[in-house]
């Protein structure tokens, strides 16, 4: 889709917010290369997916993120010789027994979640390979004593060894002969070696080994004699530990390079499962609905906000305070394909535009939109817009030059499936010429059967719905008494500029007000009493039209309903059997997952009078309800 669109609806802002709503870097890598896309069948696989997690989270609660990191670079470098370090380890551990978890999790999914379980299906269970980095490394990230028996000799050998060093700096630091040469009575550590500091005019008064002299000079760093060889035996043993633990690391290494490539597929799958759940929260939150996806190219958004205005309420409404938001109901494709917005400026009309165009790149992104239940959208080929003030600075041109360069690169690629969104045209030269311009780009777009919403403060644009079939006016509503705009947008009906009875209301004299309507052209005079001719009839229409929507929006619930209602009988009759076929087959000596508890236990006897079983679970043996119970052999899997 053209980037120059993207940027100037702001599509960022909408992965930075998505984004807030993922669990981990993995989903969050994912939401950074979210874009629309042309292949419906990817588009309605996507929006399947979220509507599946909505179901999903209501039945069984969301996929349980917690732990899971973005490891896939150490895995990728875990090649030796190269060796992660112990605390990577770890949170590779970690991050493989929380996939242990979201698998357990995928299993509870229902059948009907065929998308949700796809994924999940590519979700490897890694708990063997956490449980065998566990046992050498613990969970702050450090070599365990009894990662091996050497390990712990050598470990315990040092411990001795700095007990017994520690002695010996005792017993010298006590000696008050000699802690009057140093510089302070304490010991400190140079490259591992326990040192003295002494004062360098007293060099010499206590034996040992100089290792070096502070930056001054004044104090030297000195190994009493007596502990060099202890000291020479703790780096040695060091050393050995150091040998050890690369010895383990190694093992470690070589184990995940093992699973690597079957690990990345799942962290892959992972990013998948994290970006759905994120689509699902972010609906949640912003009370987002799943569009359906027109079959014949028409465009349809009920009750339809602007979602970083959506996201400015939300926030308000954090704060206990409101904003109001109005949504707009809009459509395009259906008995029109270019909708000419008219009305004063400051009207609302730019955020129409944006609107509609955001939502649409929403949805083809695989996105749920801020508009009602029944909303629908085609894949469009692309979406050109030109919205706001293009001028540029580096070519010298003026705001319309700019304009109607961006306008004539969007007529080069007008065609059926690519929707148009121009603000304000027209503007920025003499009126006459720019509705003249405006009317020519207009039914250029209409021979091209080109989709497209155009706003504009040229009333003289509104006659071109009177005279072409499939063009439409619509307008954003003003209130006369309050001088603002509702933003409520009128589909049918024309806008005015009313700036001769804002004037008016701001206290113009009479006579003057009089003389600018005279001042009004005839011709425009009798354009406005035509428009208003009509628009009786059209609000009648509409409205017969909007009951009519009304009506079927309610009815498609309804079939939803009754379709939905069917499903779940049949996923009851289907869990029913299968609990059947499940006390029939289970048996003592069976193993089981007790779901209440989440563990897992071996059958001692069956009371099928009860419909309980007896359960060995650890120490403990308890009766619980068949129903609680799911095989984990191979024969009942």
């Amino acid at each position: 889709m053209d980037t120059h669109t993207l940027e100037k609806i702001e599509f960022e802002r909408v992965r930075q917010i998505l984004a807030e709503h993922a669990n981990c870097a993995l989903g969050r890598a994912m939401i950074s290369r979210v874009k629309p896309v042309l292949r419906e069948e990817l588009v309605r696989q996507w929006l399947r997916q979220i509507e599946e997690m909505i179901e999903a989270n209501a039945i069984i609660g969301p996929p349980p993120f917690g732990g899971v990191r973005d490891v896939r670079e150490i895995v990728r470098s875990a090649v030796p010789p190269h060796l992660p370090e112990p605390a990577e380890f770890a949170t590779v551990a970690e991050t493989l027994e929380a996939t242990h978890r979201i698998v357990r999790w995928g299993a509870k999914l229902s059948p009907a979640a065929g998308e949700l379980r796809e994924v999940c299906d590519k979700i490897g269970d890694f708990q063997a390979v956490a449980d065998v980095i566990h046992r050498v490394i613990d969970g702050g990230g450090e070599v365990r004593d009894d990662a091996s028996a050497k390990l712990r000799a050598i470990r315990t050998e040092i411990a001795n060894a700095r007990i017994n060093i520690g002695h010996v700096f005792d017993r010298i630091l006590r000696d008050r002969h000699l802690t009057r040469w140093l510089r302070y009575a304490n010991a400190t550590f140079h490259e591992d070696r326990l040192v003295l500091p002494l004062a360098a005019e007293h060099r010499g008064r206590v034996p040992g080994i100089v290792h070096r002299s502070s930056d001054s000079g004044a104090t030297l760093f000195v190994e009493p004699a007596e502990a060099v060889e202890l000291n020479n035996r703790i780096i040695t043993l060091k050393n050995d530990e150091q040998t050890e633990i690369s010895r383990l690391l190694w093992n470690l290494t070589h184990q995940l390079h093992l699973n690597s490539a079957e690990i990345l597929k799942t962290l892959d799958a992972l990013a998948v499962l994290d970006l759905i759940a994120a689509k699902a929260r972010f609906a949640r939150a912003y009370d987002l609905h799943i569009p359906q996806i027109s079959d014949d190219g028409s465009l349809r958004l009920r009750q339809a906000r602007h979602l970083l205005l959506a996201q400015m309420q939300k926030q308000a409404a954090d704060q206990g305070e409101k904003r109001e938001v109005i949504p707009i109901d809009i459509r395009l494709g259906e008995d029109f394909d270019v909708l000419i917005i008219t009305g004063p400026n400051t009207g609302g009309k730019t955020v129409v535009l944006k609107t509609v165009a955001l939502a649409c790149t929403m949805a083809q992104s695989g996105l749920p939109i801020p508009a009602a239940e029944g909303s629908r959208f085609p894949i469009y080929h692309d979406i050109l817009v030109d919205i706001g003030d293009e001028q540029s600075l580096q070519q010298s041109l003026s705001t319309f030059s700019s304009h109607m360069s961006r306008v004539m690169t969007m007529i080069k690629h007008a065609r059926p499936g690519t929707l148009m969104l121009i603000d304000e045209l027209g503007a920025g030269t003499d009126p006459e010429e720019g509705a003249a311009l405006g009317r020519a780009i207009v039914t250029e777009l209409l021979k091209r059967k080109c989709p497209a919403l155009v706003t504009t403060h040229l009333g003289v644009l509104k006659s071109l719905a009177y005279t072409e079939a499939r063009a439409e006016n619509a307008c954003v509503d003003f209130d006369a008494e309050t001088l603002r705009p509702t933003y409520h947008l009128l589909i049918g009906e024309p806008g005015n500029s009313n700036a001769i009875n804002i004037a008016s209301r701001l206290g113009l004299p009479p006579h003057v007000v009089k003389a600018a309507r005279a001042f009004l052209a005839d011709s425009h005079q009798q354009l406005t009493r035509a428009i208003a001719g009509t628009l009786q009839s059209r609000r009648q229409a509409e409205l017969a039209r909007q009951q009519s929507e009304a009506a079927r929006v309610e009815a498609e619930k309804q079939q939803a309903a009754a379709e939905s209602a069917r499903r779940e009988l049949e996923e009851q009759q289907a869990r029913f059997d299968r609990w059947v076929a499940m006390i029939s087959s289970l048996q003592p000596g069976h193993r089981v997952l007790v779901r209440r508890f989440d563990r897992e236990g071996t059958i001692v006897r069956m009371l099928l009078h009860k419909q309980m079983a007896v359960v060995s679970v650890g120490a403990m043996e308890m009766e619980v309800p068949v129903k609680e119970l799911l095989p984990l052999t191979d024969d009942h899997s």
